[in-house]
């Protein structure tokens, strides 16, 4: 089976690789892959794969049935969005959407799900139960996708027992994947905060409340929450990464606006630490003669991988790349919407090596040179087809 994967790879390449190009050049922003969803449906419908559309109006659903389709089953995911980011590149296949860019690999995931899905296509009566494509929208913009598409009855006709999902990873060679057994990716919410004070001429401070110096000692503050409140084994993130206020060197504004993250691996600490940010910090600016509005947006949770289901995919990885080829990953405290899926069903959610240092393919997600090793298509469909085989045997 490994030999015979591997071949309809090699054979499927060129078509996945043009397949990817066009999804790179034709980008789309979160919940308006309009375009994208219907090439995606114009290619199942090549591949003679039945499917269902409209689900949170751009998602897919997917069925490939082996022999005795109601015995069991297992779902594959592929998110299809965009980042506003402008790309810098030279290549034929560059955003042709100014200011759109697959960043983050998207077109990648969408590719090798389609790739996938045409070689499990061939290999339907040579295995036992259902496979469930997803092809999610808006992975990278609250909700989430991946929430909204449970919501509307992804999980459901039929229930798939295991949820498997890939991502590109540009700190890993081509040729590898990556694999982490149990808590992976943190949760994620943002921090809105608005410090409203008097504004006035800055060489007369008695006359004014000075909102840039409160939302100052906010932020310092704030960080004793995640440095003395969190349990020492429990990994906790808070960034600021937006300051804004409207004064100038002579002039101190009415308010100054905020923007963070807050991120961890614990729901109930999540969630305690949420009330404690928010009265710190309107405590701070009420003692120095102003007030706070402090929202909290709450976003995805921690993703766990399941022990069962990710064993099963590191062994298949093996079997498929050689055991040199598969690797161990560390915890991350980026967070990704499949966590969703990790909330109500065994997933397992590993890393596709895209890296070529050889070729200058270095640059990271969610920048503006970001692309990938081609050949990290022909083996992220190999082996998320065999994969998919060797979980319906589990």
């Amino acid at each position: 089976m490994v030999d015979r994967i591997k071949q309809l790879s090699s054979k499927y390449f060129k078509e996945i690789n043009e397949i990817r190009e066009h999804l790179h050049a034709n980008p789309e922003l979160s919940f308006k892959e309009h375009n994208t969803s219907k090439y995606v449906q114009q290619k199942l419908k090549e591949y003679g794969i039945d499917f269902q559309a409209g689900y949170v109006e751009t998602g897919i659903i997917g069925l490939i049935k082996g022999k005795n389709p109601a015995s069991k089953s297992i779902a594959l995911r592929g998110d299809m969005d965009a980042l506003p980011i402008i790309e810098d590149s030279s290549a034929a296949y560059c955003s042709k959407n100014k200011g759109v860019m697959h960043a983050c690999g998207h077109d990648v995931h969408t590719s090798c799900l389609l790739g996938a899905a045409k070689i499990l296509k061939q290999l339907e009566n040579e295995f036992e139960g259902t496979i469930k494509l997803i092809f999610q929208p808006g992975e990278e913009r609250l909700p989430g996708g991946a929430k909204l598409m449970i919501e509307e009855g992804v999980l459901e006709n039929p229930t798939p027992q295991k949820v498997i999902g890939q991502h590109v990873y540009p700190d890993l060679e081509v040729g590898k994947v990556g694999f982490k057994k149990g808590m992976y990716m943190a949760s994620a919410d943002e921090l809105h905060v608005t410090v409203k004070g008097k504004g006035g001429h800055a060489a007369l401070p008695h006359r004014f409340i000075d909102p840039i110096l409160i939302a100052s000692n906010i932020i310092v503050s704030l960080q004793q929450i995640v440095s003395r409140s969190a349990k020492p084994d429990v990994p906790s993130v808070l960034s600021f990464g937006k300051i804004i206020g409207e004064g100038s060197t002579n002039i101190i504004p009415d308010e100054v606006k905020l923007e963070g993250t807050f991120r961890t691996m614990d729901e109930e600490w999540r969630f305690d630490a949420h009330k404690k940010m928010k009265a710190l910090a309107e405590s701070i600016a009420l003692g120095m003669g102003g007030s706070c509005d402090f929202d909290v947006r709450v976003g995805y949770p921690y993703l766990v991988n399941d022990e069962v289901v990710t064993d099963t995919h590191i062994q298949a990885a093996k079997e498929y790349l050689g055991e040199e080829n598969v690797v161990d990953l560390d915890l991350r405290m980026t967070a990704e919407d499949f966590s969703y899926y990790s909330q109500v069903a065994p997933v397992c959610f590993y890393r596709l090596g895209t890296r070529n240092e050889a070729k200058g393919i270095t640059s990271g997600l969610h920048t503006s040179t970001f692309d990938i090793d081609s050949k990290a298509l022909e083996i992220g469909m190999g082996v998320m087809a065999y994969g998919a085989i060797k979980q319906l045997l589990k």
